[in-house]
């Protein structure tokens, strides 16, 4: 939506690991051979096409995968062609670019009555979030002269085939979010299975057909199909590994996987964990202590995930969620404080990769620059 400066945020991987003693290799996973115990680089190349390293092979002893997810378009027409998809932040860069794009087109015709129909596909976080974003950056474009189209002709539909949105969440955090975000003017349809996507916009199952100049899909992941079968590894129909509960691969004790890219079932559950960041978050942090155990030959404990609950951003109109644990229960929580704890989360972020003291100079930055720049990303 261009809330927050994506190039302000990111972090540079070999200044990180000169800091922090690892070595960064840039390169995109291709490959597996684990009688050599090799992974294998594809070639390396500049923006012009130019090749910059060629195939590599790096060597492990223990091997850890993590490369996350992307989305899932579950096969349907013109999703891939037609839709903008969140893999990656240079697609959500190209998403607000669009946006902008828009606004400045409208600006320079000078109509002052051009309407934008935006479509949300997935009522997950991910799609309440960024419906509630738009909204917020509809109305700071008009602050800053790109008034020809107000907030008032901003369509935005959001669009889920379950029955609620924020099906991972409390069946009664999710009717706040729904309430607030029809208080904004966005459209909630749920129970809309979408079939195709077009030009114009979506179709749904039950024949509804919603106009949308910019299409956002963000329903469902799977893990990236070159995991599919690797090394022969065993996974599952989203191309995720198959881990042990002890997040190692069933047909290899040196080969770790944890994430969206990996499928644990813990002892005695009937299905996967979720793919959530606090899932990944804690298997991290699992493994962080078991792999040293590992090195050594101890035998590890199995993973265990504590769900702690969730809190989701509406941005300037509402923070809600819950809190689970064993002192609180089942608590829901809304207003300043769940925005308090919402924006602390970043924060504790920044503590594990950066130490406290770079945090709260991150923090000084990010005030100065609220308090003396655009709120919105302009360029």
């Amino acid at each position: 939506a261009g809330t927050i400066n994506s190039f302000e945020d990111e972090l540079n991987y070999f200044a990180h690991g000169a800091r922090h003693h690892f070595e960064f290799q840039l390169g995109r996973m291709e490959g597996l051979d684990r009688a050599r115990k090799t992974v294998r680089l594809a070639p390396l190349a500049g923006e012009d096409g130019e090749v910059l390293a060629g195939e590599r092979d790096l060597p492990y002893d223990t091997l850890v995968v993590a490369v996350g997810s992307t989305s899932n378009d579950f096969g349907t027409p013109g999703a891939r062609e037609h839709c903008i998809f969140l893999d990656s932040r240079a697609q959500a860069d190209r998403f607000q670019k669009q946006l902008l794009q828009m606004y400045l087109q409208a600006h320079a015709r000078s109509t002052g009555d051009a309407a934008l129909n935006i479509a949300i596909v997935g009522a997950g976080a991910t799609g309440v979030e960024l419906a509630a974003e738009l909204h917020h950056a509809s109305h700071h474009f008009v602050k800053y002269g790109l008034d020809e189209i107000s907030p008032q002709r901003v369509n935005i539909s959001l669009v889920e085939a379950a029955p609620r949105i924020l099906t991972a969440l409390p069946e009664h955090v999710a009717a706040s979010a729904r309430r607030e975000l029809e208080k904004l003017g966005v459209r909630v349809l749920t129970g809309q299975q979408v079939t195709e996507v077009t030009a114009d916009g979506l179709r749904t199952a039950s024949g509804l057909a919603i106009p949308a100049s910019l299409k956002v899909w963000a329903a469902g992941i799977q893990a990236q199909a070159m995991l599919e079968g690797i090394g022969g590894l065993e996974t599952n129909r989203l191309h995720q590994l198959v881990v042990t509960p002890t997040l190692q691969a069933t047909r290899d004790a040196s080969v770790f996987a944890f994430g969206d890219c990996a499928s644990c079932t813990p002892p005695g559950a009937a299905r996967p964990l979720p793919p959530r960041a606090q899932v990944a978050h804690q298997q991290a942090m699992y493994l962080a202590k078991a792999l040293p155990a590992h090195l050594v030959g101890r035998a590890l404990p199995a993973f265990r995930f504590h769900d702690y609950g969730s809190l989701i951003s509406l941005s300037g109109a509402n923070t809600l969620g819950n809190l689970m644990g064993n002192l609180l229960g089942n608590v829901s929580i809304r207003g300043w404080i769940a925005r308090l704890m919402y924006r602390s989360l970043y924060r504790m972020h920044q503590v594990s990769l950066h130490g406290p003291f770079r945090m709260l100079v991150l923090l000084g930055k990010d005030m100065l620059s609220r308090s003396s720049g655009p709120a919105l990303k302009l360029h």
